[in-house]
């Protein structure tokens, strides 16, 4: 989940859980995005969901009990600015990879606390953030710096 201010983040946050009470065994379809990063390694491919709007945002991957390896979460916030996300209501470790406007890696927090209500700031302007399950960047050498391919970057 992320704001940049904790009172609507909190409020954002409390609007989703009531308006989806059952969101944590609910069954929805969503759709999926592919999405690529190019490390030193060579190129891994995902399948995102991509959260968009302010409501999007704020749920998340809150109440998620699993995320597999070839999945994660597409942040867009549209204009470049600071960002900070927190892991209230996630319940499994995420690696949160911050992404600049021109599609390149500015800092990767890796596993994060499940449940923790700590800020993890972006580290300075980002348009993006993909979450992926933790662990997951430093298995495919994600670094600052590489680049990520998705339609929302230039030559995504």
């Amino acid at each position: 989940m992320s704001t940049s201010t904790l009172p609507r983040r909190a409020f954002l946050a409390g609007l989703a859980t009531l308006a989806t009470p059952g969101l944590a065994t609910a069954k929805t379809s969503v759709a999926l995005e592919p999405l690529a990063i190019l490390t030193s390694r060579g190129p891994v491919s995902f399948q995102v969901e991509v959260a968009a709007d302010d409501a999007a945002r704020a749920r998340g991957l809150m109440y998620r009990k699993s995320l597999a390896p070839d999945r994660g979460m597409l942040f867009d916030f549209h204009t470049p600015r600071p960002v900070s996300f927190w892991m209230r209501n996630t319940y499994i470790s995420l690696d949160m990879i911050f992404i600049r406007a021109d599609g390149r890696i500015l800092s990767i927090a890796r596993n994060t606390t499940p449940l923790s209500e700590e800020g993890v700031p972006s580290g300075g302007s980002v348009r993006a953030v993909l979450e992926l399950i933790g662990g997951r960047a430093a298995e495919i050498g994600a670094l600052p710096g590489d680049r990520v391919r998705h339609r929302i970057f230039p030559n995504g």
